[in-house]
């Protein structure tokens, strides 16, 4: 039988001790093996909360941990780069949160040091794992919706007051294409299975937030007239929701990216009628782990490479700069 991966976190985010350390306890392939943060007396609490052997002062010291097979980083965007090569370079498989790093020449220099260095990588986009997805593949490759013709995405919400937020620190990668335009981007991606071809973007850069862009909406072009029009905001009401156009229907997916249980339901509008999908309930972060672990051990392959991170980097390089340059801007493959 197969031992569980034991896993290092990297930082005591919240991202990490309300999703990603319930998720790893959760799953059946994988342990919270250590958590480190930049002080003992944060990681200390952190594990006792969640049972964990090890607490490290340093993020260092978890990398020296010959126990530890993986690591989970929820860093700060700015710091992915650093830690995900160090990781590598101590021999650590690495699951690093998204959006992977701050272009796609960072993205590309992290994926060589860990494919050198021998060691799996994966961006923390956990929606692609859900189970709801490959249905929505399967149903989109049947035909029921006829042609595949263009994308909708939204994803905003709101915490303009929150000044002191790491989302609002331009030099640390903030705003809100890095947030979660990153999201109906890479689902654009995933479903028309094709790379973009130029991006068009307009956006609301914040003097009151360091100018980070508060929201942005934009026009992704693909191959064959397809399209994506997408808005992502962290100053506006809050919304979730992606829209698949056919030539004979359409699928509205409500939650598309933070759909867990209960929430995974999807509609078909074609033929006159609609038709309710009930797609099965999981817990994205733990499928996640899961898919990660089995990647670790050959026992699959992963569902995305490196190099999926390194294109989608390059597709949020292009749309910050037409927000900068109010441009639109060619994706040269």
């Amino acid at each position: 039988m197969q031992r569980p991966l034991r896993f290092g976190v990297m930082g005591c985010a919240q991202i990490a001790t309300g999703t990603m350390m319930p998720a790893i306890a959760e799953s059946k392939s994988a342990v919270l093996e250590a958590v480190a943060s930049r002080g003992i007396s944060k990681s200390s609490r952190i594990a006792q909360e969640f049972g964990i052997k090890k607490a490290y002062g340093s993020y260092e010291e978890l990398l020296r941990d010959p126990e530890v097979d993986a690591v989970y980083i929820p860093l700060p965007n700015h710091l992915h780069r650093e830690w995900v090569i160090r990781a590598a370079e101590a021999g650590k498989h690495v699951l690093c949160e998204k959006p992977i790093s701050l272009s796609a020449g960072e993205a590309a220099e992290m994926a060589a040091a860990c494919r050198k260095a021998g060691v799996h990588l994966a961006e923390a986009f956990m929606y692609r794992h859900h189970p709801r997805y490959p249905l929505l593949k399967a149903i989109l490759q049947s035909g029921e919706i006829g042609g595949l013709r263009a994308i909708r995405g939204s994803f905003t919400y709101n915490n303009a007051s929150d000044s002191s937020n790491v989302r609002f620190k331009s030099k640390w990668g903030g705003g809100s294409l890095y947030d979660i335009g990153c999201y109906p981007l890479s689902a654009a991606r995933l479903l028309f299975g094709t790379e973009p071809e130029a991006a068009t973007v307009h956006a609301l850069f914040s003097t009151e937030h360091d100018s980070v862009d508060m929201m942005a909406s934009g026009l992704v072009e693909f191959s064959g007239g397809h399209s994506l029009i997408f808005e992502c905001g962290m100053w506006a009401y809050e919304r979730q929701l992606l829209e698949v156009i056919g030539t004979e229907g359409r699928i509205e997916i409500p939650m598309p990216f933070n759909a867990r249980t209960d929430d995974a339901e999807f509609f078909i509008y074609a033929g006159g009628g609609v038709r309710r999908v009930d797609a099965p309930g999981a817990n994205p972060f733990t499928c996640q782990v899961d898919n990660f672990a089995s990647a670790v051990f050959g026992q699959a392959p992963p569902l995305f490479e490196p190099e999926d991170a390194v294109l989608n980097m390059k597709l949020l390089e292009a749309c910050l700069a037409s927000a900068a340059g109010r441009r639109r801007v060619t994706l040269l493959n």
